[in-house]
């Protein structure tokens, strides 16, 4: 049993998982690339640039306006001297030929030199200017790459949550938030979970459980920091899930049958070909094993051969068996049972009744009026755990026109499909009781969720 199931689901588990780790992995990658502060980089290197060509500037002002301080000062010694010997020569009043040759060379050097000073003036402002016009391209040329990186800068900045505008993110930043931001979300979550859904269908797995599994792991998942191992999330989540959809309280029929005054009576419904007569057979035995004594009443009266198939039952397994003619009320067969139990102090009462569909109202009306005059301590649905969704909507009608209190599945040892059991105990809220795995008396298995949970490998 659950040999498809197990192997499909963890099939499907692993590449429900595998798909949204990657989503999850796309969506960090994204975030980190638009964390980088690349912005921060482009802006430091044109402030380097800036700050060596103003320093070099500062530095040609500074040697330019030196050298015009010596030449002023040059000029005013050159002044001074002249206007000493222009001096002298007035007081002598007469001028000798050496102090006008004197005078002559003095003027034509001063001619000279102001010319020669002119050119270096001229040719240290055309330096100058030369230089400022480069200085200029150069600021324009950061100005414009400043403008194009702050026009990046805020196009990001709107992409970003306003946290992110404000916090300059260290290396530690980014990977703690990259941890924390992978999440999936619904939509992306609806298409991931369509494989796995896909498979729980093709497994008799009824829609009120898959809706119950997505729930709960949209509730784990979406919107949600992921953990680090996010297939074994995946697995922790489906298995509460299901040990939540299989664990009701269980009916221990020995000890309600030691407990009770006076016969435990249990009435068997169910379509016809379930395995109804064959599990009362393996209950008898199991009965029996636990020292309790039981009386089985034949009430299907409408089915040929129906008696004589429990009574071969009886025969071997050596209980009594209260029978009447086929035809006969059902309702009667199991009223004399009851009173046979209570006269001879048998401790259980097992009524095989007909295999009806639920649409048949005459039958129905039939096992109504069987479980009014009985009143039996438990109504226990029996269904073929391979005809899968069959089941599972015969055990739903069944409960809606007679609250059942349990179930037992039949032939579950070749229902490798194993969708049955988890959608039959969700859907009537009830627990299944026992799992019929084979056609000898002892082939009758207690069912217990944390073995099925195991065999569908969680």
């Amino acid at each position: 049993m659950f040999g498809k199931l197990k192997d499909k689901l963890k099939g499907a588990l692993s590449v429900f998982s595998k798909k949204t780790e990657e989503e999850a992995e796309v969506k960090e990658e994204v975030e980190e690339i638009i964390d980088e502060p690349k912005e921060e980089k482009v802006e430091e290197a044109p402030k380097k640039e800036e700050k060596e060509e103003s320093k070099k500037k500062e530095a040609e002002e500074k040697k330019t306006e030196e050298k015009e301080v010596k030449s002023k000062e040059k000029e005013k010694e050159d002044e001074k001297n002249e206007e000493d010997k222009v001096e002298e020569i007035k007081e002598e009043k007469e001028t000798p030929k050496e102090k006008r040759s004197f005078l002559k060379k003095l003027f034509s050097k001063k001619e000279k030199g102001e010319v020669a000073e002119e050119k270096e003036i001229k040719e240290e402002t055309k330096k100058k200017e030369v230089k400022e016009k480069k200085t200029e391209e150069k600021e324009e040329k950061l100005k414009k790459k400043e403008e194009v990186e702050e026009t990046k800068q805020e196009e990001k900045a709107e992409e970003k949550e306003p946290k992110e505008k404000e916090l300059k993110k260290s290396f530690f930043g980014k990977v703690k938030q990259s941890l924390t931001t992978k999440t999936i979300s619904a939509d992306k979550f609806e298409s991931l979970f369509w494989d796995l859904e896909l498979v729980l269908l093709e497994n008799n797995v009824s829609v009120e459980v898959i809706e119950k599994i997505k729930e709960d792991l949209k509730l784990e998942l979406v919107d949600k920091p992921l953990p680090r191992d996010v297939p074994k999330k995946i697995e922790e989540t489906l298995k509460n899930t299901l040990t939540e959809i299989l664990s009701h309280e269980k009916i221990d029929l020995i000890k309600k049958a030691k407990e009770k005054k006076g016969p435990l009576t249990i009435t068997f419904f169910g379509i016809n070909g379930t395995g109804k007569t064959t599990s009362i057979a393996k209950l008898t035995n199991y009965f029996q094993k636990n020292k309790l004594s039981v009386v089985l009443a034949a009430c299907d009266t409408f089915r040929a051969a129906a008696i004589q198939q429990l009574g071969e039952h009886a025969e071997k397994l050596g209980v009594k068996m209260i029978k009447h003619d086929y035809g006969s009320d059902a309702a009667a067969v199991a009223f004399d049972a009851i009173k046979y139990a209570e006269k001879n102090e048998i401790d259980v009462v097992m009524i095989d009744t007909a295999g009806r569909l639920h649409s048949n109202t005459n039958l129905m009306d039939e096992l109504r009026k069987i479980i009014k005059v009985t009143n039996p301590d438990l109504k226990i649905f029996v269904g073929e755990s391979i005809t899968g969704n069959d089941c599972i909507e015969q055990a739903r009608k069944f409960n809606d026109l007679v609250e059942m209190d349990g179930a037992i599945l039949t032939k579950a040892d070749v229902d490798e499909k194993g969708g049955a059991p988890l959608s039959i105990s969700y859907t009537i809220k009830k627990p299944i009781l026992f799992l019929g795995v084979g056609q000898e008396y002892k082939d009758l298995e207690e069912f217990d969720p944390e073995v099925i949970i195991k065999r569908l490998g969680f």
